[in-house]
């Protein structure tokens, strides 16, 4: 008999909300920041200074925010398993009685209930505790490291692009070129999370590409507002 596999995306949830996160950060800030220069004037030397600067402040701040909200996770999650450890050391038959009752609500007969408990409880009492009783598995548990180094070599990835774009464009055509190239980006990027994450591809593209058209709108016309008054 072929066995049988299915695939989950849940699982993905931890490496991909950051990964999505930086890049489109990083796309989106970046190619703002950029626009609303290049709108006030800005000669190339002083628009390239404020993306590179914009790029590696991101980046940092990327990865400092996302270390420390994991981290806070992290830290909410491990104290969740020392309560249970302690209660399984100080009361294991009310804890016993307690992973039964969890699974009789979950429709099955009382003695069933306690055998389950039993037999899942025999290998690693406190893996079962925290699985059912607590939503935690330990190949899920927060991963602060792994989440700050994938944010900022993503946003560091995002933020490229309409840097690139706008060194690589002379004149008057610099601005709608960077925004074209990141429009394409937000919306391949919107697409691809979507994909990955099982959701519709066109409308997260769409979503994610009208949001980055009025942000470069607005960063455009307040840069272009300062660089006449100034």
């Amino acid at each position: 008999m072929r066995a049988h596999r299915e695939i989950h995306r849940s699982g993905r949830g931890g490496w991909l909300r950051a990964a999505v996160l930086g890049a489109n950060d990083g796309i989106l800030s970046t190619a703002g920041l950029v626009v609303g220069v290049a709108a006030a004037d800005a000669s190339r030397a002083a628009v390239l200074t404020a993306g590179v600067a914009g790029l590696v402040a991101g980046a940092l701040s990327m990865a400092a925010g996302e270390y420390v909200s994991v981290s806070s996770q992290r830290d909410a999650e491990l104290a969740d398993l020392r309560v249970e450890r302690r209660e399984l050391e100080e009361d294991p038959e009310g804890e016993l009685a307690e992973l039964a009752g969890i699974y009789a609500a979950r429709g099955l007969e009382p003695d069933l209930a306690l055998r389950v408990a039993e037999q899942l409880s025999a290998g690693d009492r406190l893996a079962a505790h925290a699985r059912d009783e607590l939503g935690l598995a330990a190949d899920a548990l927060a991963r602060p490291f792994q989440a700050a180094w994938t944010s900022a070599l993503s946003f560091t990835a995002g933020a490229a692009l309409p840097l690139a774009a706008i060194a690589a464009t002379p004149g008057t055509a610099r601005i709608p070129v960077t925004a074209g190239v990141t429009l394409i980006a937000l919306a391949a990027l919107g697409a691809l999370g979507a994909r990955l994450g099982g959701a519709a591809v066109g409308r997260a593209a769409a979503r994610v590409a009208a949001w980055g058209a009025a942000a470069m709108a607005l960063t455009g016309a307040i840069g272009a507002l300062v660089g006449a008054s100034v």
